[in-house]
């Protein structure tokens, strides 16, 4: 039996070993923040005046809530519902609003191209079960997306504000997480010793979690998973021995009945106490943000077979032990360890130390995937991106945004030095980040799955309402902690924001700007430009006509090489490009002149190749779009421009295996003569031939081309790289003179450049500079 039938959503047929290794490895990466929280989850509920009664009314009332909490949010939500709204693999916040970019044409890209959503990966579902009334309602939303710019607006900021509260929670979950487990020492210890070795400690552990990174996600998910595992049987094997020995009759607090009873004794400190109870789904959001580094199914069986029942068993075993002792210090000593016998309690302390290092592990992990996810699109600078495995794509280590991490959680950690203020600032974050989830959820099961509007408002309004009480329950607590998650977040969407804003005018400059070939064709007599050897790359993110940089290059300096290719190299609003589709190859004025356009794209998983094989894929897409052309092959698709040039879609050089294929060797040497100062000497040059496959016979043309384009790849590449700066103009308000002038110009001499430009020698790299008043 197919286990994707029982799971509701199909996905790549992987073997059973394959999934079971992935679940395995996602239980050390995805499960680790969620399985610490039985430490902390009690203690900080228990925080807000909340008396362990001789009735029992309040722990059974804690234990209902966290039942339900655990079920409804993760199990239900995640698992079985938004799990299943995957980005071609994909998840976390910024997938959802790809789906809907795509399903709506709301993308944030400003050089999106209709053949853009002729690639495989942007193909839209649309189910044949679907009602005229559905399909009816659906079209009228997305109309109204697609015209109302206020709403266009609204949803990407709504996306990153989840996103930027994913990062938020990428410094304060380990924080807690960490300072939690090191909190079980005041049991073991004086406390005048422990209030000097619980923060020291504490931040020694998260140095050494932050250093491990670079690793990788695949060596540390094997690494970090045993402990997971011995952690989570812990945690299990102590929740039953307190059931059997202390209150075999908890599961009666399962009822619902025991969370009105709660509520109707403890009132408002019952609706605070709401805020440390939401805790115990810290790390949820990790399921779906972690999705495109195991797989659908892998992370599904994980959480239902082993993490959700160790939970519950978990909890269970701590309500059964509260209920029997209502001497307890609430205040100090409420929490996962008096709850732990004391023969094993030092082994048990050890194991969880391990357990809150790994469960950093998943939020971290997170936050480096939904930030190159930011970048690709957009909406965060560009930085540093290491991927860690050749063979899963997602996994990926950002250095810069590590640090910054590290230093944020080393800050609060020892600026609060209190497990219930991280609390409070950690839910919210949480909170949000589900509540903005859920929002866009609604969105996709409307516009994506194209399913009835009255199945999206009621998934809106059941979840909705659930995170929202939960919300205002950690919002009341702001001056408790909560202003650090908002003060967190906020500086990140104000980062993101400039980056997103600058770059948009940026490129609304480009094309404001820009030549038609007519011009360069009228001015080349006049000036007497001179065509040199070889091939001249000029980078442009622009899709159609000639950038002004060239312009300005030109008219500067009046040559460029005999073989002139304007290549823009961009993301689109998808994971995965595939190989076949990766190139946009058309001509840029007559055939004489031979000037091309190449187009390279890229999702925003994708990784980027090494610039040597990128020049050879780049080389033989121009020999295999002359070719294809000079035989007039039909099975290419074609995209009319505004300057009439026609683009054919043309795959690398490992896909096109019945294309032009090159040929390099340094089969013979060319003498190099020096200056008067310098001696004779020899220079090694590759040669260069183009494997052509049988076909109909091509013209004169067509060969005298591809000699050509030979010739001069022999001779080597050229790089021009232009370098737009963007200034507020003369009138221009206070505010987009701060944006512009120094928030965005800061971002971008701090940002890192294109990654195909960074080995380019500098020999072969000229830069042209241009500011644009915007």
């Amino acid at each position: 039996m197919d286990p994707s039938l029982f799971w509701g959503h199909p996905e790549k047929r992987d073997s059973w070993r394959a999934i079971l290794t992935l679940a395995y490895q996602s239980l050390g990466v995805v499960y680790g923040d969620l399985s610490t929280s039985p430490l902390y989850v009690y203690k900080s509920a228990f925080a807000e005046n909340i008396q362990n009664s001789e009735t029992n009314e309040e722990v059974y009332g804690v234990l209902c809530f966290v039942f339900w909490t655990l079920t409804l949010i993760p199990l239900l939500k995640y698992v079985f519902i938004v799990l299943r709204a995957d980005d071609n693999g994909e998840g976390g916040t910024f997938a959802l609003y790809s789906l809907l970019c795509r399903h709506a044409r709301l993308s944030s890209l400003p050089n999106h191209q209709l053949a853009d959503e002729e690639l495989s990966a942007y193909t839209t579902d649309r189910p044949e079960t679907q009602t005229t009334a559905n399909f009816s309602f659906s079209s009228c939303l997305k109309s109204t997306l697609e015209k109302c710019k206020v709403l266009q607006r609204m949803l990407l900021v709504l996306a990153l504000i989840g996103t930027c509260m994913v990062i938020g929670d990428g410094v304060l979950s380990p924080a807690i997480s960490v300072f939690s487990a090191v909190s079980g020492l005041e049991l073991s210890m004086a406390k005048e010793h422990h209030q000097y070795i619980e923060v020291p400690l504490a931040c020694g552990i998260l140095v050494f979690l932050f250093a491990m990174q670079h690793y990788g996600t695949n060596q540390v998910g094997f690494l970090f998973a045993p402990v997971v595992i011995v952690w989570l049987l812990c945690i299990s094997a102590i929740g039953l021995y307190n059931i059997f020995y202390w209150n075999p009759l908890v599961y009666k607090a399962l009822s619902p009945y025991y969370m009105f009873k709660f509520l109707k004794k403890t009132r408002k400190q019952g609706w605070m106490a709401l805020g440390g109870i939401l805790l115990c789904v810290t790390g949820s959001e990790a399921m779906f943000a972690d999705l495109g580094h195991f797989s659908q199914f892998s992370i599904k069986l994980a959480f239902t077979l082993v993490v959700y029942p160790s939970l519950v068993l978990a909890y269970m075993g701590q309500a059964a032990y509260l209920s029997q002792h209502h001497d307890l210090d609430n205040d100090h000593r409420i929490g996962f360890y008096v709850s732990v016998p004391e023969k094993v309690r030092w082994p048990v302390l050890a194991i969880a130390i391990l357990a809150a290092v790994v469960g950093s592990q998943a939020i971290i992990t997170g936050t480096f995937s939904i930030i190159k996810q930011c970048s690709a699109l957009g909406c965060f600078p560009r930085v540093k991106i290491i991927h860690t495995s050749s063979k899963i794509h997602g996994q990926i280590y950002i250095p810069l945004i590590n640090w910054i991490l590290m230093i944020l959680c080393l800050a609060v950690t020892i600026g609060f030095r209190d497990t219930k203020r991280l609390g409070n600032a950690a839910g919210l974050a949480v909170i949000t980040v589900m509540l903005v989830s859920t929002c866009l959820m609604s969105l996709v099961v409307v516009l994506c799955w194209r399913k009835s509007v009255f199945l999206a408002m009621a998934f809106l309004f059941f979840f909705g309402s659930i995170e929202a009480l939960y919300f205002s329950a950690s919002l009341i607590k702001f001056l408790e902690g909560a202003w650090v998650a908002i003060a967190l977040s906020l500086t990140f969407l104000v980062v993101m924001s400039v980056w997103h804003y600058g770059t948009v005018k940026k490129y609304e400059a480009d094309v404001e700007n820009k030549v038609p070939i007519n011009w360069l064709l009228r001015i080349g007599p006049k000036i007497g430009i001179v065509r040199v050897r070889g091939i001249g790359l000029v980078h442009t993110e622009l899709v159609s006509g000639i950038p002004a940089i060239f312009s300005h290059f030109v008219t500067n300096l009046p040559a460029f090489h005999q073989i002139l290719v304007f290549l823009c190299i961009k993301s689109v609003t998808v994971p995965h490009v595939r190989p076949e589709e990766r190139f946009l190859v058309g001509r840029v004025g007559p055939k004489e002149h031979r000037i091309y356009r190449c187009i390279a794209r890229y999702g925003y998983r994708d990784m980027h190749k090494d610039d040597l094989e990128f020049e050879r894929d780049l080389s033989c897409s121009i020999a295999e779009f002359i070719r294809s052309e000079g035989t007039e092959r039909n099975n290419f698709r074609h995209e009319d421009l505004d300057d009439d040039e026609r683009m054919t879609v043309i795959g690398t050089s490992s896909t096109q295996l019945d294309g032009v294929q090159m040929c390099e060797n340094e089969a013979y040497s060319s003498p190099i003569v020096g200056t008067s100062e310098l001696p004779k000497s020899e220079k090694m040059r590759k040669r260069v031939r183009f494997v052509v496959p049988e076909s109909p016979k091509m013209d004169i043309d067509t060969r005298g081309e591809l000699e050509e384009l030979m010739e001069a790849r022999e001779a080597g590449m050229a790089f021009i790289m232009g370098h737009s700066y963007v200034k507020a103009k003369k009138g221009s308000g206070w505010m987009k003179k701060v944006v512009i002038n120094y928030g965005y110009d800061l971002l971008r001499k701090n940002s890192r450049g294109p990654s195909y430009a960074l080995s380019i020698p500098f020999a072969s790299t000229l830069e042209v500079g241009m500011v644009y008043y915007v």
